[in-house]
């Protein structure tokens, strides 16, 4: 058969899909033991048996008769018929081999599995030795990789499959190790070319020189006297990684053919890579957006530590919307959020941070729960009409002891008991979720006690398919009332009695208050006259229980603070009463209450001003201060770092 046979296979190659065989269109299809051999023995052997052979075919009944030309002619025509059917054999072996690996090859998404896939493919059917090096860009999910590469591109070997002897290559070739190949290598050609590079016979001389350009590396062992074949991985034209394909001595070298179908190979494959490639690259932005706008919470507040845990679910494209916040308030209240996005993906983790935002700057303002539900809600309708998202604000009083808690078509939090271990589901009434427009919500207030724990989480917790939702807040329940040693172990637990085996699909945020409340010896009270002489009394009362408290050394700079908050109360109030009140924890807090709803500013003062001046000393000393509105008028507060911690003392 000639080059026009040869060409004709080609071509219908080429209609199959085979784009990288077109530099051989008009080439003889090579035989050999590799390719052609095996198919074309096996359908000998069926014909000598007068079985059909694998294509249907059947021998031809006028072999072995007639006049003597004439059977010299059909043995003539037959073995012009073997001939053919050889390099049908080989091409369709080729074809079978790159359809297997195209079936084997992106069976997923993750980059390291279709990193083994790719190179696990092509031994032992077509090589001995595979070795797969990716763009450190590319391994680390960083996007596209800019430019060609060159010398100073760090390269990672990412995985090695060979059929030698176990441990022959890990010294030499390490999987896991990061390097930039010499100018003057094969493999340099080929990742600045984009093309296969292939040396039929790796010689003594040039093994030497290969292995020269490598310090302290000698791959002369691994590859003098084998046939080398290097593919690159592209996608877009741009080397993303490439392929060291290696066989054996005693094997049929690489040849054009080989390298044509190694081409195809490296072309699927990269094509495969690629999209593992923008698949974590896209998780990675994900994950990585979602990660900066969890909140890093401070374990301790004013009355309560907390706990937390953040899980992401298993799902593609697993990135959702679930956060958790705790946002600190005037009178050393806390307020506990905890948050669900319906839906998963950017949009949802964008949609988490816009309301993660808004819930803060609300709670700032110190809006009853159920009015900032109401507003978050206005919010996500102008967000658009797609926002959803359920949402759990609860505020704890540790003066009072007491939860105010609004819900918005969220799964309620559990209370354990101090006293006796006791676990309750909370009864709230539940709202609509966020975004639904037009719909009430309502608040709650429950008593509580210091030791009390609340768990907040989200339904990827207690969420299981096939299953009725009250089952897995009954396991909720159970696993909150185990006894641990620590806010972290309870966490834990909870996670691990939930946390089934069948793996979990959503996301999971889940938060964690114990309720230690603020003892009322270390409360202070006091009604002031809205009179200028009040300010120097004030400071006197201050002083006095300070040191009862145990504070002496900060009782300067206490009466400073107390005096300039209460000059200004007395100055701006409507009324002839002043609340003052000290709060102590691990800081001093003091609060001046008063009627007038104005906010207090800070002002530009000039060297004559008699006023203004007051709230920039607070700032100046104070570790922290704000104000906020209340039912009657305004709290201005400030915080006042203590030194040591206060010794235990009566109020005296």
């Amino acid at each position: 058969m000639g080059p026009t046979t040869s060409g004709r296979i080609v071509e219908q190659m080429l209609e199959l899909g085979y784009p990288a065989l077109e530099t051989i269109r008009s080439e003889r299809v090579p035989v050999t033991p590799d390719w052609g051999t095996p198919k074309y023995l096996e359908r000998r052997a069926r014909r000598r048996r007068g079985l059909p052979a694998a294509d249907g075919r059947t021998p031809d009944p006028r072999a072995g008769s007639g006049p003597v030309g004439e059977q010299k002619r059909l043995a003539g025509a037959d073995r012009a018929e073997e001939l053919e059917d050889l390099e049908y054999a080989a091409v369709r072996e080729r074809l079978e081999f790159l359809n297997e690996v195209s079936g084997r090859i992106g069976t997923s998404l993750d980059l390291e599995r279709t990193i083994r896939e790719v190179t696990s493919a092509a031994v032992p059917r077509f090589t001995d030795f595979a070795g797969t090096h990716l763009r450190a860009a590319v391994l680390a999910g960083e996007g596209f990789p800019d430019g060609p590469p060159d010398v100073t591109t760090i390269w990672h070997r990412v995985w090695v499959e060979h059929n030698d002897e176990p441990g022959r290559w890990d010294d030499t070739v390490p999987v896991g190790e990061a390097l930039a190949f010499p100018e003057h290598t094969p493999f340099f050609r080929c990742m600045v070319s984009g093309e296969p590079v292939l040396i039929p016979h790796v010689s003594e001389e040039m093994g030497n020189r290969i292995s020269g350009q490598f310090e302290k590396r000698d791959l002369r062992p691994l590859i003098n006297g084998r046939s080398m074949l290097i593919v690159p991985l592209k996608a877009r034209d741009v080397v993303l990684g490439f392929m060291v394909l290696m066989r054996r001595g005693g094997r049929e070298p690489f040849d054009d053919m080989d390298r044509a179908t190694g081409a195809e190979l490296a072309a699927r494959a990269g094509l495969v890579l690629d999209n593992a490639r923008m698949y974590t690259y896209q998780e990675n932005v994900a994950d990585t957006l979602q990660d900066s706008m969890l909140p890093r919470l401070d374990p301790r507040m004013a009355g309560c530590d907390t706990a937390t845990r953040y899980l992401p679910g298993t799902r593609l494209g697993r990135v959702g919307g679930d956060w958790f916040d705790t946002v600190k308030l005037p009178g050393s209240r806390t307020a506990l959020v905890v948050g669900d996005v319906m839906g998963h993906g950017l949009n949802s983790a964008a949609m988490m941070g816009q309301l993660r935002t808004a819930v803060q700057t609300m709670a700032a303002l110190d809006l009853p729960p159920e009015q900032l539900l109401r507003n978050l809600d206005d919010i996500a309708q102008r967000l658009g009409e797609h926002y959803l998202a359920t949402c759990l604000y609860v505020v704890y009083d540790p003066i009072r002891s007491e939860l105010t808690l609004a819900n918005a078509g969220h799964i309620p939090p559990v209370l354990v008991r101090a006293e006796d271990g006791r676990s309750v589901l909370l009864d709230l009434p539940t709202g609509a979720p966020i975004g639904v427009g037009g719909v009430p919500f309502e608040a709650a207030t429950v008593r509580v006690a210091p030791g009390d724990r609340l768990v907040l989480c989200t339904d990827g917790l207690v969420e299981v398919r096939g299953q009725d939702i009250g089952t897995g807040l009954a396991a909720l329940c159970e696993s909150a009332a185990h006894p641990a040693a620590s806010m972290d172990d309870a966490c834990d637990t909870i996670i691990r009695a939930l946390n089934r085996g069948d793996g979990r699909k959503d996301d999971v945020a889940l938060l964690m208050a114990r309720l230690n409340g603020i003892p009322p010896e270390h409360v202070a009270e006091w009604e002031l006259g809205a009179e200028p002489r009040e300010a120097a009394r004030a400071r006197r009362l201050v002083r006095d229980r300070l040191t009862a408290w145990g504070l002496r050394e900060a009782a300067d700079t206490a009466e400073i603070l107390v005096g300039e908050l209460v000059g200004n109360a007395v100055r701006h109030a409507r009324t002839d009463r002043i609340g003052l009140r000290l709060v102590r924890t691990d800081v001093l807090l003091c609060e001046v209450t008063d009627d007038d709803h104005t906010l207090p500013s800070l002002l530009s003062t000039d060297i004559g001003d008699e006023f203004g001046r007051g709230l920039r000393v607070v700032g100046d000393l104070a570790r922290a201060w704000g104000a906020s509105h209340s039912g009657r008028g305004k709290t201005v507060w400030c915080e006042q770092t203590l030194l040591r911690p206060p010794r235990q003392a009566s109020a005296g």
